[in-house]
């Protein structure tokens, strides 16, 4: 484990959901925390815009951890695939990554967003599944890249961020039926990938590894 992250400072990309408590939770270890959205307010970075990822950069000159979350999920089966929602995903998870390790300098650990679905193939799922699996690649092989920079990504099973707030009164079950699948019988929450992040920007021996937070499902 390192020496906290008091004094570091800390780029998390997206502010939604668990973008926003990631943010929090580095906060009150000490960071100074930085969070940039393509959403107006606040740093502007929009992952499908390069110019926008260099601004931010020489804005904010060196920072210590990056942490991206940013996501844009196209679930359609392949005879129904949008080619430019299929973009903005690998946009989001690969392309984008490579261009902010391309633009920041970072001083200790760039951390990516991958998923479960990238190891559990399922109809309509294709392109969130290949995204969150090439997520992973990109951090082993950046890791190798950018060293001494530790460049790890994290793999979310199922958690109960907000994100599934969408499926309004069938959230509760579709919970329900998640957390039987796992070994500990929940589904995961805002602490669990929280808790998990801090101590992967901490993990001074952790580098082009995925972890994955998924309760154990089989």
């Amino acid at each position: 484990m390192g020496n906290g992250l008091a004094g570091h400072t800390v780029l998390v990309l997206g502010g939604r959901h668990l973008g926003t408590a990631i943010a929090d939770a580095a906060t009150a270890e000490g960071a100074k925390v930085h969070v940039a959205s393509h959403r107006p307010g606040g740093l502007h970075i929009d992952l499908r815009d390069e110019s926008t990822i260099a601004a931010a950069a020489a804005e904010l000159g060196e920072v210590d951890h990056l942490v991206n979350t940013a996501a844009a999920p196209h679930a359609a089966p392949v005879r129904e695939l949008d080619r430019d929602k299929t973009v903005d995903a690998f946009t989001a998870k690969v392309i984008g990554p490579l261009l902010l390790a391309k633009h920041f300098t970072i001083r200790r650990s760039l951390l990516l967003f991958s998923g479960q679905v990238g190891w559990r193939p399922a109809r309509g799922s294709v392109v969130t599944g290949v995204t969150n699996g090439a997520a992973s690649f990109a951090a082993r092989h950046l890791a190798a890249e950018l060293a001494p920079v530790r460049v790890n990504a994290l793999s979310p099973g199922i958690i109960d961020s907000g994100a599934w707030d969408a499926k309004g009164d069938a959230k509760a079950d579709f919970l329900a039926n998640a957390a039987q699948r796992t070994l500990v019988g929940r589904t995961g929450t805002v602490a669990d990938v929280t808790d998990t992040v801090l101590w992967m920007l901490q993990a001074e021996f952790l580098t082009g590894e995925t972890i994955h937070l998924e309760g154990g499902r089989p």
